[in-house]
């Protein structure tokens, strides 16, 4: 009889550590797939704001913005949301570093480095996008 007690300890064991095992790596993979999709988004959402820019610089002869309620306040509207002005958006910040009548310099960032996101998008006048990993900013 303490043979079989011994036998489903070890069994009810294996059960655990497999059952431990198979929810860590269905943590991963949900955070993996929240990541990428946070950054998919960032992605997007920088394209809005540089369509957003460039249009309004082609409506002014070629004149940009010198702040964001000029896009998202005018007439007409050029981009439906302020990214700037919330904290972050599915686990990323944006922020423009430079923003006049001459040009622009924009970025999406995670708000926490490879738990919200790994890339740090760069975007600079005329549209040019630069991913780098957040670990090196």
């Amino acid at each position: 009889m303490p043979n079989n007690k011994a036998r489903s300890f070890v069994m009810i064991m294996i059960a655990v550590g497999l059952s431990a095992l198979l929810l860590r790596t269905m943590i991963q993979r949900f955070i993996v797939y929240n990541v990428e999709r946070n950054q998919s988004l960032a992605l997007v959402n920088l394209k809005l704001f540089y369509t957003a820019l460039e249009n309004y610089a082609k409506d002014n002869k070629g004149v940009y913005p010198d702040n964001i309620n000029q896009l998202t306040k005018g007439n007409p509207v050029y981009l439906e949301k302020d990214y700037l002005a919330v904290s972050s958006v599915r686990g990323y910040e944006y922020d423009c570093q430079r923003l006049d009548s001459s040009g622009y310099n924009c970025s999406a960032a995670p708000v926490n480095c490879n738990l919200t996101g790994n890339k740090v998008y760069t975007m600079s006048t005329g549209g040019l996008i630069i991913a780098e990993g957040c670990d090196k900013k």
